[in-house]
């Protein structure tokens, strides 16, 4: 095992731990939580990085990578569903689901017929752009959280607190329907580019 497919085992460990600190519905939980995933998306970085620079590219590496990345994605977007701070609707998260599973079930079809298919650069992007938004809306959610244990705080600003409540509600319901409909279309390139791959002209 050399330490690409460590970093990347330890991204699914990591994912882990996040569930359970974010099924605490506290400020403090939410932090350790946030920390957590800081901490696996740097593994998603180093460890294409570190295969590539010193050839530790494998076909297990290829195929564990974007599970890896998956495993991580649905359990911030299933576990930020849950926080009532946000407004995250069931729709987005199932349709982001949705494409995740048929990606990996596509993926497993081809590598039963001795292919491997690599993430793409679509596919790449698509996780930096989901990664974005839990780092943007958890951060969000944090100064939120720890704003309102100072109310005091809220008399120095402008707007009522009521508005920032909405503010974040909105934020995060914009972004959850950009990162669905970019979800949705990588995955429609990924069956366009590897439809031979998969056969599915032969179907």
């Amino acid at each position: 095992m050399n330490l690409p497919n460590l970093l990347t085992i330890a991204r699914c460990i990591l994912a882990a731990f996040f569930v359970l600190c974010m099924s605490f519905d506290h400020v403090g939980c939410y932090t350790i939580a946030y920390l957590l995933f800081i901490v696996a998306s740097i593994t998603d970085y180093y460890d294409g990085k570190i295969a590539r620079e010193q050839n530790l590219v494998t076909n297990f590496g290829k195929l564990l990578d974007p599970v890896a990345d998956k495993i991580l994605m649905v359990s911030a977007f299933i576990m930020l569903m849950g926080v009532p701070d946000l407004f995250i609707p069931g729709w987005a998260v199932i349709a982001i689901l949705a494409r995740e599973f048929l990606i990996t079930g596509a993926r497993s079809l081809a590598a039963t017929e001795g292919a491997v298919i690599p993430a793409n650069m679509w596919g790449k992007a698509k996780t930096v752009l989901q990664m974005t938004y839990v780092f943007v809306v958890m951060a969000l959610l944090l100064l939120w959280r720890f704003a309102c244990l100072s109310p005091a705080l809220f008399d120095r600003l402008p707007g009522s607190r009521e508005n920032y409540a909405t503010a974040l509600q909105y934020i995060s319901l914009v972004g959850i329907i950009l990162v669905a409909a970019y979800t949705i279309s990588s995955g429609i390139q990924f069956f366009w580019a590897n439809w031979k791959a998969l056969k599915l002209h032969q179907i």
